[in-house]
């Protein structure tokens, strides 16, 4: 198995993580599904087999779960795969103000959002340096770009995971790793639902598609850069939240995050 490219993709079960899970498998990689919902990973599993001719091996996981991660890990360990690529698309939101929520369900985003892929990337990451190869890309989003009203745990989330991937690419680069930040706005998956904010300025209008999403991340990370972020329009949001300033950007995003 060690000359067979393997991706490992959390988050798997839907949205852009199985997008990026058929994208890749497309493209010739054998494949790591990781997710709560086995069921959803199996009949995905299936249709790429189906479809590719791929091995596609399946590994349920809660990664809230401190613990979840080297558990992952040491399924991947047992199967004697020899992970090229990691894709950490496992994550949530949560909508409304930050008292509006219980503070566990907070702590159990920071869990998934930032412990979940600090934790991956520390496990994963040593093997791709010692062969030189493969990288990580790491899901993060368009609001990793401002501070969010609203959404504050979720906006607070993605910026770690897009500062975390920014300097864990320059560290692994020498080594010919490479590891990407993907930052997509709007997207047409699950996530607005479970989040709560399907009724907000920022979900009620035009969303990307996840296949696109995971396309446009897999080409940006396969050549070799560090954030991509996809679609023209947030790609100038990006650019310009950089430059206006911070009081004006912050209240922006609360007009976005705000529900009706």
């Amino acid at each position: 198995m060690a000359n067979i490219r393997w991706t490992v993709v959390t988050g798997a079960s839907s949205g852009i993580g199985a997008e990026m899970a058929r994208v890749f498998s497309g493209i010739g990689h054998n494949l790591v599904l990781v997710a709560r919902r086995r069921d959803r990973l199996e009949k995905l599993a299936e249709e790429l087999r189906k479809r590719d001719g791929g091995i596609i091996e399946v590994v349920e996981a809660d990664l809230a779960d401190p613990k979840a991660p080297q558990a992952v890990f040491d399924a991947v360990r047992a199967l004697e795969i020899e992970v090229h690529t990691l894709v950490n698309d496992a994550g949530f939101g949560l909508g409304g103000d930050f008292l509006e929520r219980p503070i566990s369900e907070h702590m159990n985003l920071v869990d998934v959002n930032i412990g979940a892929v600090t934790r991956l990337c520390h496990l994963f990451l040593p093997g791709m340096l010692e062969r030189k190869q493969g990288g990580i890309i790491n899901v993060s989003s368009l609001a990793a770009f401002l501070a969010g009203p609203h959404m504050a745990t979720y906006f607070a989330s993605k910026a770690y995971v897009l500062s975390l991937s920014e300097a864990l690419y320059e560290e692994a680069r020498p080594h010919g790793v490479v590891v990407t930040a993907l930052c997509p706005g709007a997207t047409d998956t699950e996530f607005g639902e479970r989040a709560g904010i399907l009724k907000t300025k920022l979900f009620s209008g035009r969303k990307m598609s996840a296949e696109t999403v995971a396309r446009i991340g897999i080409e940006g990370y396969r050549a070799g850069h560090a954030i991509v972020v996809p679609g023209p329009m947030n790609r100038i949001t990006a650019q310009f939240s950089r430059l206006m300033p911070r009081f004006t950007s912050r209240r922006v995003a609360a007009s976005l995050n705000r529900k009706p």
